[in-house]
């Protein structure tokens, strides 16, 4: 059975299926706790540290531009529509990159920056962490799979951006957004409901 388990992961693994809750559960810093620090460089090599937000409200969004799930948000434009409308409240939005070298949705310089232009995002940032150190602290697990933190550094929500696990643009329109749900529960200084759900996507290409 073990044995069995480990063959299902690494195939969920390769082909970039959802992972599943159980796992997720076991690495994901816990609601209330505080979040791993890191400093990472975005497209121009500028460094962004989460302490220099310290204060703010921060979203961090895990990501690959290839993956089938990433873009049917990005080319509906809902992710932008939600870091547009988001980050024009003062919330800092940190798209990050773990994709490790030779692995899909690895891009650096000139490449980078065209794909991102692509995608026009409305995001304060966007890190690499290449070397998936960042990543496994925070328990990444997909892309997308969106974390929250609270202006003390304490992690508020943990899981997917909505409850509609496919790769149709369609499903949007009808889907219920946690990640939108939560940022204006804490604007509004309300507890947020559901701090965690199950994570969509591809797998993270460490």
């Amino acid at each position: 059975m073990k044995h069995l388990f480990l063959a299902v992961f690494l195939l969920m693994t390769l082909t970039g299926a959802p992972v599943a809750d159980t796992l997720v559960e076991k690495v994901t810093p816990g609601i209330g706790k505080p979040a791993p620090g890191f400093t990472l460089p975005d497209k121009d090599g500028n460094r962004h540290s989460l302490e220099q937000y310290r204060g703010s409200y921060v979203v961090l969004e895990w990501t690959n531009p290839d993956c089938p799930f990433v873009k049917k948000h990005y080319l509906s434009k809902n992710m932008q529509k939600l870091q547009k409308k988001y980050t024009s409240k003062k919330v800092i939005w940190l798209s990050i990159c773990s994709s490790a070298k030779g692995k899909q949705g690895y891009y650096t310089g000139k490449a980078l920056k065209k794909r991102l232009k692509e995608y026009a995002p409305s995001h304060t940032a966007y890190l690499t962490d290449s070397d998936g150190t960042v990543g496994r602290l925070h328990g990444a697990k997909t892309t997308p799979h969106i974390f929250i933190i609270d202006t003390a550094g304490l992690l508020l929500y943990a899981g997917g951006i909505d409850n509609r696990p496919s790769t149709q643009q369609e499903d949007i329109a009808g889907a219920t957004n946690y990640v939108a749900a939560a940022l204006d529960a804490v604007l509004a200084g309300k507890k947020i409901s559901i701090p965690v759900t199950k994570p969509y996507g591809c797998s993270v290409k460490y």
